[in-house]
Parts: structure tokens; C-alpha cells; sequence
């Protein structure tokens, strides 16, 4: 039987802007990838200048990543839907739950026209299971859910995954980052679950407002929150053990990097929908 893998993406062409640093290839940056432009390298050399540990905080994010699927797969969650993927980075999410369960299906959600260019590394999918691909913004959330409707039944639960997401979502009058996720939260069933990874001051505050700026001079929304705001992000969800905590903190194993919580400048928990 061939893998179940399905792209879904707007009929439009692809416009990488290369000139332009995007986030997402920042990050690619830190952990040591390739898919990364001058551009990119040159904020991202800002960014490192006005935050040195950005590199362990963004390694520190992705070992929450993985630590957090295997606890939702254990939970026995079956359907995922990750919403700022990034550029593929193996193990991607859907590989990391397809080890526990083969059936698993996942959708991924990227607004960086490059991530596109690499889906196929988020399409290998188990014989059993079924990944997606849906080129879309968390600023349009029916958009990502409508297409993810045709992969996940949203009548069931899923867990929605939101790493290092959020903090490029700046508040402002019109939209805040907890109404967006209010939005996808009235979408998804009870049993759901919400896994979130966010940038905070509470430990460096002065670098962090720096790399706040680097990313605003850049061209990226950016904000810091508190832990208090990053639990208001999780109004109406019931938050698991170990709660909302340093992303080395959260459910550390024996591969989990020994990374301090003012290296890591980032908080993260999972939460279910009661």
C-alpha cells in the first residue's frame, strides 16, 4: 500500500522573498540547518548579538517538541495538527508519533512559502497514517482548519501544536494572540489538546527586549509574555503536569539537554480541552 500523503496549498506561485528574513528560517538557522538565505543569517547574526543563547533556546524548544508528541501519543492522541511547522526538520512531528502509533494522521501549517519547497519531508507518512500540508497563516484560522477538515476529523480530538508560535503574534486592538487561539479552540472537539512553547522576559528581560527589536526592525511581529499572559493563552484548558514551565523543565529525560531556564528564555506546556 502507498504512504497516505496529501499536499494542499493554494493555487498561487511560490514567492520566497529571499531577500526578506523570515522567522522561520532564522530558526532553521539556530539549530544548524541549510535552508536559511543572507538575509536570514545576517538578522539572525542581530539576533544572536542581542541574545547569545538563542541557539540552546531554540534546541531546548525542539527537544520540548519532542518530549511533548511522545507524551501525546502515549495519551493515545491519533490526530495532529501543527500550526507554524517550520522547514522540516527530521524527526518531524508526525514521525515522532508514528513511532508510537502508525495510524496517526497530521496536518502541518506553514506561512513561509519555503517550507512548501520541502513538504515532501513532512509527507512520508506510515502506510497506516496520513500527513498534510496546507500553506496558510495562524492569523486566518478557518482557513487552516477548513483545509485540515479534509485529513482530521475535528468531530474527534486533536492535538494542536503551537511551538515558538505565538511570540510572533504582537496584541493589538483589532486581534490578540489568545483570540486566535480561542478561535481554533471553538473548533476542536472535547479531549483536544493544546501544546504551547513561548518566548517570555521573565528571566532575561534587557536581552530580551533586544531580540524583541532585532525581530521588529526585521519585519517580524514580536512579543514577549509573562507566564501569567502565557496562561491566559490557555483560558478554558485544563494544564497537565508539570504546568507552565522552562521548556528544559517540562518532563526532562535522559536526552534532554542540560540547558538552563535564562538560556531558554521560553516557556511551554501541554493542556487539554475538558
Amino acid at each position: 500500500m502507498p504512504d497516505e500523503t496529501t499536499r494542499q496549498t493554494p493555487e498561487i506561485g511560490i514567492n520566497l522573498d529571499i531577500h526578506r528574513p523570515h522567522s522561520a528560517r532564522m530558526y532553521d538557522y539556530y539549530l544548524g540547518g541549510v535552508t536559511n538565505f543572507p538575509a536570514d543569517r545576517e538578522a539572525a547574526g542581530r539576533a544572536l548579538d542581542a541574545f547569545p543563547n538563542a541557539r540552546l533556546a531554540a534546541h531546548a524548544n525542539r527537544g520540548f517538541m519532542h518530549r511533548s508528541i511522545r507524551a501525546l501519543a502515549v495519551l493515545g492522541v491519533d490526530q495532529f495538527l501543527d500550526v507554524g511547522t517550520g522547514i522540516p526538520t527530521s524527526p518531524n512531528l508526525h514521525e515522532i508519533a508514528q513511532r508510537i502509533n502508525p495510524a496517526v494522521r497530521a496536518v502541518y501549517a506553514d506561512n513561509d512559502p519555503i517550507v512548501l519547497t520541502h513538504a515532501e519531508a513532512l509527507l512520508n507518512s506510515t502506510p497506516e497514517g496520513r500527513t498534510a500540508y496546507v500553506q496558510g497563516d495562524v492569523r486566518t484560522p478557518d482557513t487552516i482548519l477548513d483545509a485540515a477538515a479534509e485529513i482530521l476529523d475535528l468531530a474527534r480530538p486533536v492535538a494542536l501544536s503551537m511551538n515558538a508560535l505565538l511570540h510572533f503574534i504582537a496584541d493589538r486592538p483589532d486581534r490578540s494572540a489568545a483570540d486566535l487561539v480561542a478561535a481554533f479552540t471553538a473548533r476542536l472537539a472535547p479531549g483536544s489538546y493544546l501544546a504551547i512553547s513561548h518566548f517570555t522576559p521573565d528571566f532575561e528581560p534587557e536581552a530580551t527586549a533586544r531580540l524583541v527589536e532585532v525581530y521588529r526592525n526585521s519585519g517580524t511581529e514580536a512579543q514577549a509574555r509573562t507566564r501569567d499572559e502565557i496562561a491566559a493563552l490557555f483560558h478554558g484548558w485544563h494544564v497537565l503536569d508539570p504546568g507552565i514551565v522552562s521548556t528544559p523543565r517540562w518532563r526532562p529525560d535522559a536526552d534532554t539537554a542540560a540547558v538552563t531556564d535564562q538560556q531558554a528564555s521560553c516557556y511551554a506546556a501541554i493542556a487539554r480541552l475538558d
